[in-house]
């Protein structure tokens, strides 16, 4: 047996096997971008296969060493790739800038930061091993695009309609363009530096040679656009990098802009944080000591046992004991079934964290029902959760060593908790009012009841509701 078989093997004990099938196949027929910085999302859609178990699956892959995982910054306007880093430990800047769109952005996990993954040499070798001997569509194709553009497979074809000119120009070594440039926006962009020069061609067309030089190298510094005429160009191009640069000339137009707002989903930074097979294998790897990443939106939800003293007093140490952590068991279940994850225990109470309100609110339901259940099957009626949930902004950080969460949103979350009785789901405003929540509600014909309580530490009285 080859050690490929071996390893494939070894994957199967861990993950799912329609997700181990299609990897297997994948490796066996798939061309070599197919393997390279992969969708996890579009992987799942293509296959038929449920998203939660293809993303575990990926991520056992990368435990094995059959998979690399990269966290690519990218640009919610182009969807190129600003930075590439195999851990989020290396993201620590807190604005990016695209110098294909001229734009900046504040670093956020919501929708700036994508989780892909790529095989490994071990598994087989791919193109994308060594990108400097990728052509310039492939260099885009599978090194300066994310995963979250939906490119045609002719790209090379496309791409001749939006370029006036490209060229290879290894480490070190300058090169002169002759064209003519057309009325309308050039972009002259290397996708290798993210170096770009913004040309407006405009006015009386000349005869007259015009002048333009561009140094390549590591520095960031947006330049001013040029306003020149339309007629003879000459590009001195200069490579000042100790690799090669992949300079083009681009032409703003209707194609580029449609090729641009192709999109596909994609797995973001803050859905794999809050993926129950992540947060198993990474909890204590994902962020440095003294690390903050801010997180837009983001559900909490806390649980904790009605009079969990009183259960220990009237079924006794062991029986109390294997109600808690069955109820633990199911508890983990259920909320990694709804895209969620726990983030820690503390005593009997639980804090986890969801993508959306939805998710949080379903499998805030299911937990009350499944205590309900559990309690009927071991003949303990006393066997009742009290939860609360909240939506809002927070940082991801390390506290005790293991990845968590910081602010104001949590804060809240855990006194929402505070204010339930037995077996009551107590939620924001926030909460309640996400356009998937009030779907969910009204499809189970659930009426939440509000009121307006005050919470310790917060200046202004808050609504609440509690969801029968």
């Amino acid at each position: 047996m080859s050690e490929i078989e071996t390893l494939f093997g070894v994957l199967r004990q861990s993950a799912d096997e329609g997700v181990v099938d299609m990897l297997q196949r994948m490796v066996r027929e798939a061309p070599d971008h197919a393997l390279n910085r992969m969708n996890a999302l579009d992987l799942a859609a293509r296959a038929g296969l449920d998203e939660e178990r293809v993303v575990a699956g990926l991520l056992h892959a990368v435990q094995l060493g059959m998979a690399e995982m990269t966290w690519s910054v990218i640009c919610p306007s182009c969807a190129g790739v600003l930075s590439a880093n195999k851990s989020l430990k290396t993201l620590n800047s807190p604005h990016y800038h695209c110098a294909f769109c001229a734009a900046g952005y504040e670093t956020t996990l919501d929708n700036l930061v994508e989780v892909t993954f790529t095989i490994s040499p071990r598994v087989r070798k791919i193109a994308a091993h060594n990108p400097d001997e990728l052509s310039l569509a492939d260099y885009y194709r599978q090194i300066f695009w994310s995963s979250a553009i939906d490119l045609p497979p002719d790209l090379e074809t496309l791409l001749r309609e939006v370029t006036l000119e490209t060229f290879d120009l290894p480490p070190g070594e300058r090169a002169i363009l002759s064209l003519h440039v057309p009325e309308g926006t050039l972009i002259v962009f290397d996708p290798v530096t993210h170096t770009a020069q913004f040309l407006q061609i405009k006015g009386e067309e000349t005869s007259e040679r015009q002048n333009l030089s561009m140094i390549f190298n590591k520095a960031e510094t947006p330049a001013e656009a040029i306003t020149l005429r339309p007629g003879p160009l000459r590009l001195a191009l200069d490579n000042r990098t100790d690799g090669r640069v992949l300079p083009a000339v681009w032409v703003a137009n209707p194609v580029l802009d449609a090729l641009l707002t192709r999109r596909k989903p994609a797995l973001t930074a803050k859905r794999l944080l809050t993926n129950q097979t992540f947060r198993d294998l990474y909890r204590t790897d994902t962020l440095a000591i003294g690390q903050r990443l801010k997180i837009l939106s983001l559900t909490f939800l806390f649980s904790d046992l009605r009079d969990s003293t009183g259960l220990y007093e009237h079924v006794g140490d062991l029986v109390a004991f294997d109600l808690v952590n069955e109820h633990f068991r199911l508890l983990q279940e259920i909320i990694a079934s709804e895209r969620g994850a726990i983030v820690k225990t503390i005593g009997d109470a639980v804090m986890a964290t969801f993508e959306t309100p939805d998710r949080a609110i379903a499998a805030a339901i299911r937990m009350r029902e499944a205590m309900s259940e559990l309690g009927a099957e071991r003949q303990y009626q006393g066997l009742l959760l009290k939860m609360g949930i909240h939506e809002g902004s927070c940082l991801a950080v390390t506290l005790n060593g293991q990845q968590d969460y910081f602010g104001q949103t949590v804060n809240i979350a855990s006194r929402v908790q505070g204010l339930a009785a037995s077996r009551a789901i107590v939620v924001t405003e926030q909460v309640v009012e996400h356009v998937d929540t009030k779907t969910l509600l009204e499809a189970g014909g659930l009426i939440p009841t509000r009121r307006s309580v005050a919470l310790s530490g917060i200046a202004d009285r808050v609504s609440v509701y509690e969801i029968p």
